[in-house]
């Protein structure tokens, strides 16, 4: 007789599709062979802890949630040992995208049954870890605009309503990019560091990026006027952007950052700490469920 897979389902009920009722995927888990335990939690600190305490008596976890949440998860996920599941219920579901995860919550939980593993890296900042890209700049600006109820309301179309927000008054800052032994002083709008393929909502932060290749990517936006950005905004899309002189790029394991004044860091839609940050990659650190 096949044992059931003991199934820790942490459920974030403040995601964009959070309100949504999992009773019809809880027993379509329950018939993959999977035996659900589910826990909600109002606050992401919650999530690491419900985690650790519960590890011992299950054998994976499953996010309900979008990328905060997910990347809220990881350092307990990797300390836990346990293969990592994803429901994508949140606005961007970036970390998805780049595992090609399905957004319909069945598709999705089919994958999960299914059982099919893949290691993946994990980067971190300050102790906080994230799966897409962290952000200094325009990002981390753009992350404070966009509340709970922006998303709610607009969905993606929310980043647009934000961006024009925060593109109307952005100015430049004075940053120190150190990697190994090299050091550039740049004047810029934003500085992104990406561990995976995918962010906001769809972007790419280099073309050859990948979420398993042990390296950070990193970008500048070092151009004078964000009125060229206009023009560039295809090649981010496509992370095609290192190509205009206006953006500095790099790929490393590991980089430091400081600004001549503190300024906050977002690491996949979340503002977690602030500079001086180190960042830093962690290969193949967790076993996510992907197709």
């Amino acid at each position: 007789m096949t044992r059931l897979r003991r199934t820790l389902l942490l459920v974030n009920p403040n995601a964009r599709r959070g309100g949504e009722s999992l009773e019809p995927i809880i027993e379509q888990f329950g018939r993959g062979g999977l035996q659900i335990t589910t826990e909600t939690f109002d606050a992401l600190p919650e999530l690491a802890r419900d985690i650790m305490r519960l590890r011992n008596s299950h054998d994976q976890i499953v996010i309900c949630g979008g990328d905060g949440s997910v990347s809220a998860a990881a350092f307990a996920v990797m300390e836990s040992g346990l293969p990592m599941g994803i429901l994508p219920m949140g606005t961007a579901n970036d970390l998805a995208r780049t595992l090609a995860i399905p957004t319909e919550l069945d598709e999705a939980a089919d994958v999960i049954i299914r059982g099919k593993q893949r290691a993946i890296d994990v980067g971190s900042v300050n102790g906080h870890a994230f799966f897409n890209v962290a952000s200094i700049g325009l990002s981390s600006e753009l992350a404070q605009k966009l509340d709970s109820g922006l998303k709610r309301r607009f969905g993606k179309l929310s980043y647009a309503v934000a961006a024009f927000k925060v593109l109307v008054s952005a100015s430049r800052f004075r940053a120190r990019i150190t990697e190994s032994d090299h050091t550039r002083i740049v004047r810029t709008y934003q500085i992104a560091i990406g561990n995976g393929v995918h962010y906001g909502g769809g972007n790419v932060i280099q073309e050859s990026a990948a979420i398993d290749d042990g390296h950070l990517d990193l970008y500048s936006l070092e151009m004078k006027s964000l009125w060229k950005l206009a023009f560039m905004l295809p090649a981010f899309r496509s992370g095609r952007h290192g190509a205009y002189k206006e953006v500095r790029t790099a790929r490393g394991v590991e980089f430091k950052i400081e600004t001549r004044r503190e300024m906050p860091v977002n690491t996949d839609g979340e503002i977690v700490t602030s500079t001086p940050a180190d960042f830093k990659v962690h290969p193949r650190a967790v076993s996510v469920f992907v197709p």
